[in-house]
C-alpha cells in the first residue's frame, strides 16, 4: 500500500514538474528557468520565513507521528497490563519535547530577522540574503532533526511499552535508549544555532 502511495505522489510530482517547464519554454519564458533569476527574484524575507514555518511545522509533525506510534502502543498493551498507562507516559512527554523545540528555535529565528529598505546599498543587500539563507537552513536543520527524533522516540517508546507488559524489568533498559534518541533534537538546536550565528537582518552593515 505505501508503495503504491509513493508511486502516486511521484508521478504526480514529476507531472506537475514537465507541466511547469513545458509551460514556460511554450509561452517563450525559459529564460526564467534560471537558479540565479529564482534566487535574485525572491525576497530575503521568503526564505526566512520559510525556515521559521518548516522549523515549526516538521517539529510538529515528528512529535504527532511519535506520539501516534507510542500511543497505539500503549494502548494496546495497556489492555493485556494496564499498570504501563501511567508510566510509559514519559514517552509521550518526550515526543511532546520535540514539538517544543522546534517553537522555541523558530522564537530565536524570528529574532534575527528585520526590515530592511530594499534600494540599500549592495553589500546591505547581500548581508540580508545571506542572513535569510542561514535562517532558511537552519529551520530546515531543525525541522528534519525534530523530525527524525520524533520517529525515532516514538518507536522505541512503542517498544518500550510493549516491553514493559511483558517483562517490567525491561522498561527501564528501554527507556535510556529513548533518552538518547531524543537528544538527537537537541544537537539539531545546537546546530541551528551555530549556523545562525552571525546572521542578522537589516540596514546595518553587521561588524
Amino acid at each position: 500500500m505505501y508503495g503504491l502511495m509513493y508511486k502516486v505522489v511521484y508521478s504526480i510530482s514529476l507531472f506537475v514538474i514537465i507541466a511547469i517547464l513545458l509551460y514556460y519554454m511554450l509561452t517563450g519564458r525559459g529564460f526564467q528557468i534560471d537558479i540565479e533569476w529564482f534566487f535574485n527574484s525572491t525576497t530575503p524575507y521568503m526564505w526566512a520565513s520559510l525556515g521559521i514555518g518548516l522549523s515549526i511545522a516538521l517539529s510538529v509533525v515528528g512529535a504527532a507521528w511519535g506520539i501516534f506510534l507510542t500511543g497505539t502502543s500503549i494502548i494496546g498493551g495497556g489492555v493485556k497490563a494496564p499498570r504501563i498507562k501511567t508510566r510509559n507516559l514519559i514517552s509521550i512527554i518526550f515526543c511532546e519535547a520535540v514539538a517544543i523545540y522546534g517553537i522555541i528555535m523558530a522564537i530565536v529565528l524570528m529574532g534575527k530577522m528585520g526590515s530592511f529598505n530594499a534600494d540599500v546599498d549592495y553589500p546591505i543587500l547581500e548581508q540580508n540574503r545571506k542572513s535569510a539563507y542561514l535562517l532558511f537552513g537552519a529551520g530546515l536543520t531543525v525541522g528534519l532533526s525534530n523530525l527524525a527524533c520524533g520517529v525515532c522516540v516514538g518507536i522505541v517508546g512503542s517498544g518500550a511499552a510493549l516491553a514493559d507488559a511483558q517483562n517490567p524489568a525491561l522498561f527501564v533498559k528501554i527507556l535510556i535508549v529513548e533518552i538518547f534518541g531524543s537528544a538527537i533534537g537537541l544537537f539539531g538546536i545546537i546546530i541551528a544555532i551555530i549556523q545562525t550565528k552571525g546572521a542578522g537582518m537589516g540596514n546595518t552593515l553587521s561588524s
